[in-house]
């Protein structure tokens, strides 16, 4: 309705974020507060998306996977996004398949043995065991161990500063790349060839989280510790009855661990915050931080908030966190 002075750009041209005039097959595309040129790519667990004038344009993979985490003091979120929180000393199954009504024998399953590791009462993941048929690899102090041996599965360990990866092969059943950070936090990402079912305390993988609380007897559990302790490994391990609140036992600890986990909160993590919800990873830094009362207490704040960056880098985030004061690489 009205003239207004400025610059524009001449016809056919666009504005880019650098304030220059490109045609449009220039324009860049811009994902989590970032530009991305012509012809750039980004990559989740089920698309490739390309940067086409301006535009996403993203292709779905053949093959689709999903991921577990187990982290911190028993936060766990399951292959379909369930989440819940849980404290137990016992073994666990992860996950297996093998599930159906005639129990086929599974090719394989994922343990993982809990420890107290606080007064309170929490606990830590501290040991996974794997089991692929005969071959078995137990992650355990920081390090691994393989005995026996299966022809019928292939795998390779990859190690860096803070990862274990174990790339698993079952032919024509699964790929699985198990991650753990020598602590705490452990990965599955899994993807499958067959319509095998799934289940344990990673939830039965089939698209739907309301189900997810399926027990050991392939009923669903009417709360999440039903649930869990159906799971137990050993059935003389004691059932859980509560889920603690360490920082309620520990409330002189609330005010630092509020203070380190807002980080999750903060401009460093800014680019991510739209593409992750970052309140659940931040509740659940405070609640490790304030249970880890024997030792280990930093270690379990960074633990918590590597969780959420790599969360982000699932999305195509790479957030550079860590400094020589605050978490540093060890």
């Amino acid at each position: 309705t009205k003239c207004e002075s400025g610059c524009v750009c001449a016809d056919g041209l666009y504005e880019n974020l650098d304030g220059r005039c490109v045609p449009a097959e220039e324009c860049p595309c811009e994902y989590g507060g970032l530009a991305y040129g012509r012809g750039e790519q980004i990559q989740t667990e089920c698309e490739l998306c390309t940067c086409t004038k301006g535009k996403w344009k993203c292709v779905k993979k053949t093959r689709c996977s999903s991921t577990c985490n187990l982290y911190g003091e028993g936060h766990i979120t399951t292959f379909d996004g369930q989440r819940f929180v849980f404290d137990g000393n016992c073994e666990y199954i992860l996950a297996t398949d093998g599930c159906g009504v005639n129990k086929p024998i599974s090719s394989f399953k994922i343990v993982t043995e809990n420890v107290i590791c606080g007064k309170s009462g929490v606990t830590c993941s501290r040991s996974i065991s794997i089991y692929l048929g005969n071959l078995t690899v137990i992650l355990r102090d920081e390090t691994f161990a393989i005995s026996g041996e299966n022809p019928g599965v292939r795998y390779k360990v990859k190690k860096n500063a803070l990862h274990l990866m174990f790339d698993i092969i079952i032919p024509g059943k699964y790929n699985m790349t198990l991650i753990w950070n020598k602590h705490m936090n452990f990965f599955i990402k899994i993807s499958r060839e067959t319509q095998e079912t799934v289940c344990g305390l990673c939830g039965n993988y089939n698209g739907n989280m309301k189900d997810d609380f399926e027990t050991r007897s392939k009923y669903v559990a009417s709360n999440e510790l039903e649930f869990v302790n159906s799971w137990k490994e050993n059935p003389l391990c004691g059932d859980v009855y509560f889920v603690v609140d360490p920082c309620s036992k520990n409330p002189y600890r609330k005010a630092w661990a509020e203070k380190t986990c807002s980080i999750i909160n903060s401009q460093v993590f800014s680019a991510c915050h739209n593409k992750v919800n970052r309140m659940p990873y931040y509740e659940a830094c405070v609640r490790d931080s304030c249970g880890c009362d024997i030792g280990g207490d930093c270690q379990c704040m960074c633990d918590a908030i590597a969780v959420y960056a790599m969360a982000c880098l699932e999305k195509g985030i790479c957030i550079d966190w860590r400094t020589p004061e605050f978490c540093r690489e060890f």
